[in-house]
């Protein structure tokens, strides 16, 4: 039979609680019985000093019916069995119970042995020696106090008695009290706390499984429901987490676990579709290209000598035209497709900006779109590959000349420039590889801050946990948070998967002496960030102490309608493009590619309406492929207003 852990700690706590309290009830009616006869016994003791006392001028004197009388009316009150008095053979000479007057007690009863057990009468005798709890004949319990008569100067000086000097003990005071309602003051007690201990059991049962039924069941209910469903395909499934404890940390982690297994399947879909892009570039390449050729032959023979004829020359014009366009986006495709590592040459930027503009000058032409060089005359020839190089300069030209409105157009400037720049590590370099002090991956491809991996932590501050995304590139604090955090406060930051802390105890903060978290690069050491909300310090050692490095730059300008803000982050996506139906979305995807190959950058600067400038720099030390890939920056206008999640020091 299954039994749910519920039910389990249920029974389990209910079985304790059983053992515990009534242990602790056994030792409360074992203290309160103790407590009653003791009581008792003070009080027997007190009694038969008051008998003592009242008969002790009419023993002196001899006055046997006062005594009697006395001893009679006592013993007949409530709670009294019995009061009698022994001489020193243990003859009864006096009595509650007539009957008894004149006989022998044996010694060796039960009522006798504690003061004869020795074979002779003890003479100084403690209160608790003196009393003793025996039954009677009816089978209910007595408690006895005996008080011994002492010979007195009085006793045997006496002229009416004949007690000897010699004598000790002259008689022993007998008093018996009934514990018969002392028995039934326990019994109703016990059975009290019995009652008390049940509703107790019972009371923390009910409590136990209304907690376990809150704080336990239904968190691994929903686990497992959310569990099946992932088991069934469903990856957008998430479960409660407000619990702060560690089934909400189960949760959390669960949550997390369905998103990286989101982004890693969607990872894999665009993995299966980039495949499949290439196997339709082979085929299309082989299926078209010759077809596309032929009508692209036959269309501009037929405009040639239809000169003539305007109407038709028109359609024919047509027919070139978009053949032509479908033949470029078949070799988008095949560019996309094979991109080959780079067969490095020394090679001159400037002829390659040359050769490139001879390409698209008609295009540029017939969008009435101006050129303006600034070309460094000093340039060094850089290792690249010039037929690659070629086509990322291409690219960028025809971008530049549809943002300026393509054929047809209103035209404007594209401004073309090429230096030699010194690029220090702060601002440029980009965190490829991160990972926390036990080895967990904190990159997050499924959120990109410009265009980059970012780099996933948990922060903590006070009772709220919050996921933070770090900004990749090196000096820039562009975070994103999912909530604001006030200005000033220091958080805790953790590694979202294993909690581990970030926090480098042996680091402070220059700016502010607020404590330092870092994560590992691999390779690189560590980068290191402000745990104070607002300050922007960060350090990078290694990468500061490699120091400044020489590039090739080179820029492509544009003073056209600029590119969207929210479109800045999907630029360099495959199959993205802000040209509408007019884009195939792989221009600066193949761009990309073939900048990460040479171990460049390229750096977005655009505002809606005043235009765009791509910058491309190439490194004249030819990367090992332990160095940081190619970076994209995308800077926002400075006219832009900083955000909660955009602005430095958001996290």
């Amino acid at each position: 039979m299954r039994l749910r852990i519920g039910t389990l700690a249920i029974l389990g706590v209910a079985a304790v609680t059983a053992i515990v309290i009534g242990a602790m009830a056994g030792l409360i009616v074992r203290a309160h019985r103790a407590a009653l006869v003791a009581q008792l016994t003070r009080s027997a003791d007190q009694l038969s000093e008051t008998v003592a006392g009242s008969t002790y001028v009419d023993m002196l004197e001899n006055r046997r019916e006062a005594v009697h009388r006395e001893i009679t009316t006592i013993g007949r009150q409530r709670g009294i069995d019995k009061v009698r008095l022994f001489n020193a053979t243990g003859e009864i000479t006096y009595s509650s119970d007539e009957a008894e007057i004149g006989h022998a007690l044996d010694t060796h009863a039960e009522a006798c042995d504690a003061c004869h057990a020795a074979g002779r009468p003890l003479v100084k005798l403690s209160m608790k020696q003196r009393a003793r709890i025996f039954r009677a004949a009816d089978g209910h319990r007595v408690l006895g106090m005996i008080r011994p008569i002492h010979n007195e100067r009085s006793c045997w000086a006496a002229a009416c008695h004949a007690h000897s000097r010699d004598d000790t003990v002259l008689g022993v005071l007998d008093v018996h009290l009934s514990l018969t309602d002392a028995d039934a003051m326990i019994a109703r007690d016990q059975r009290s706390l019995a009652l008390l201990a049940l509703l107790a059991i019972a009371a923390s049962s009910l409590l136990l499984w209304w907690l376990s039924g809150r704080l336990i069941l239904r968190p691994v209910a929903s686990l497992i429901a959310g569990t099946r469903q992932v088991a069934q395909g469903d990856l957008n499934t998430t479960i409660p987490a407000t619990a702060r404890h560690e089934l909400g940390d189960l949760a959390r982690a669960f949550n997390e676990m369905t998103r990286r297994l989101a982004d890693a399947q969607r990872q894999l879909h665009q993995a299966d579709k980039l495949a499949s892009v290439g196997r339709l570039a082979a085929g299309v390449a082989h299926e078209i290209n010759n077809p596309l050729t032929g009508v692209l032959t036959y269309a501009s023979f037929l405009e040639k000598r239809l000169a003539d004829q305007p109407e038709v020359r028109a359609d024919l014009e047509v027919i070139v035209r978009e053949t032509k366009r479908c033949r470029e986006i078949v070799r988008g495709l095949l560019d996309f497709a094979r991109q080959t590592p780079p067969r490095r040459q020394p090679t001159d930027a400037n002829d390659v900006v040359r050769r490139s503009v001879a390409i698209v000058m008609n295009q540029l032409t017939l969008a009435r779109v101006a050129l303006d060089f600034d070309l460094a005359n000093d340039l060094e020839p850089v290792p690249a590959d010039a037929n690659q190089l070629q086509q990322v300069v291409v690219n960028l030209l025809i971008n530049a000349a549809d943002a300026l409105g393509g054929e047809g157009g209103d035209g404007g400037t594209i401004h073309v420039r090429t230096r030699r720049a010194d690029v220090a590590p702060r601002g440029h370099a980009v965190v490829r590889h991160a990972a926390c002090p036990r080895g967990c991956d904190l990159l997050d491809p499924g959120t990109r801050i410009a265009g980059h991996a970012s780099i996933r932590v948990l922060r903590r501050a006070g009772d709220r946990e919050v996921v933070v995304h770090l900004d990749p590139v090196y000096g820039r604090v562009r975070h994103r948070a999912g909530q604001p955090c006030d200005a000033g406060v220091v958080a805790a930051y953790h590694c979202p998967s294993c909690r581990a802390s970030l926090v480098t105890p042996d680091r402070r903060c220059p700016d502010c002496a607020a404590p330092a978290y870092a994560v590992h690069v691999k390779g690189r050491g560590t980068v290191e960030w402000c745990a104070r909300k607002g300050c922007a310090w960060t350090r990078w050692e290694a990468m500061d102490a490699a120091g400044t490095q020489p590039y090739a730059e080179l820029v492509v300008e544009d003073t056209g309608r600029g590119i969207a803000s929210e479109d800045l982050d999907h630029l360099f996506e495959p199959f993205f493009s802000t040209k509408g139906p007019r884009g195939s979305g792989l221009g600066l995807a193949i761009t990309w590619g073939i900048l990460e190959g040479h171990g460049g950058t390229i750096d977005v600067d655009s505002e809606v309406g005043r235009g765009t400038r791509f910058t491309v720099q190439l490194p004249y030390r030819v990367p090992e492929p332990a160095d940081t890939p190619a970076l994209v920056r995308v800077r926002m206008p400075d006219a832009a207003p900083a955000t909660a999640a955009t602005a430095p020091g958001a996290a």
